[in-house]
């Protein structure tokens, strides 16, 4: 019993110095403009963009501590928490509001993904810039300090003036490098979100992507936002690109909403190489609660 027992604390202590050994080994970089080169398959999980509770978290009936509650009671391993569902956004939360966050959210098992903002970079005026520049940095913090490791931001699409997709893409472009920059210096990394926005299509997503062309910035992929005859083709033409995604119910055939082939989604995300949580996020109505779960059960039967 006793040479047993050694032999387990043995083998113990080996197993340990093996994992602290897998932890300093480079893994494949999630560049912009490069894919990951290992299979994904095997190595997908299931997580929540919170958005799919948006009309609830911004009455203020539910809190974070719900969605987490709920994610924890389902099965869900992880949740992306958007900064608007924080007390105070745009400004950042107490440091108190965030460890509360950090350590519910840990205490149940459950990873915290990427935050994210509602910011723009289309407009001419650099104050304007400047101050969207800073609402990026600001929650850039905020990320660090949940320990997060990605912040969904957009290109944007507020300003109406009249720019050419290049003069404006040169604006962009600049801001986003300056942001990664600041969040590369934070371990942050920057998802940018295709949102039928400034970058519309497949194409212009990777002509904004490959101008970046920051090691720190990459694709968060919306399956729901490219308008086409075969978003699944766009979605593909871009997936090497995705560090996150946005896994909705539905897909638009050009203009019209359709229900996601989730068969056909898994195939791209798995063929590209992509490691990691796949955020779910319902939209429109009905209940909330019942749509997640119901995507929920339908992406991890797929996932088997």
């Amino acid at each position: 019993m006793i040479e047993k027992i050694k032999i387990n604390r043995r083998s113990f202590t080996r197993n340990i110095s093996m994992a602290g050994l897998a932890a300093t080994l480079p893994v494949p970089a999630m560049i912009a403009n490069s894919a990951v080169s290992v299979s994904g398959a095997g190595h997908l999980k299931i997580s929540l963009n919170a958005f799919s509770f948006n009309d609830l978290l911004l009455a203020k009936k539910i809190t974070i501590d719900d969605v987490l509650d709920f994610c924890a009671r389902i099965g869900i391993e992880g949740v992306d928490l958007t900064g608007y569902y924080f007390p105070g956004y745009p400004e950042a939360p107490s440091d108190e509001y965030i460890f509360h966050v950090k350590k519910k959210a840990f205490r149940l098992g459950i990873d915290l993904g990427c935050t994210g903002v509602r910011n723009d970079f289309t407009w001419a005026d650099p104050d304007k810039r400047k101050a969207e520049k800073k609402l990026v940095k600001d929650w850039i913090v905020v990320a660090q300090k949940l320990g997060a490791p990605g912040l969904r931001i957009f290109a944007g699409t507020l300003s109406k003036e009249e720019y050419s997709w290049e003069k404006r893409a040169g604006w962009i472009v600049e801001d986003i490098r300056e942001c990664a920059e600041f969040a590369k210096s934070h371990g942050v990394m920057l998802a940018l979100q295709n949102h039928f926005d400034f970058a519309k299509t497949a194409d212009e997503v990777e002509k904004l992507l490959k101008m970046i062309d920051h090691e720190w910035v990459g694709l968060m992929l919306d399956v729901g936002s490219y308008h086409s005859p075969d978003p699944y083709r766009d979605i593909a033409a871009t997936a090497k690109y995705a560090i996150t995604w946005q896994m909705k119910e539905k897909v638009f055939v050009n203009d019209t909403q359709v229900e996601s082939d989730y068969n056909k989604i898994i195939d791209i995300v798995k063929n590209c190489g992509y490691r990691g949580y796949l955020p779910l996020e319902t939209l429109g109505s009905g209940d909330p609660y019942q749509k997640v779960e119901a995507l929920y059960s339908k992406v991890k039967k797929i996932l088997g």
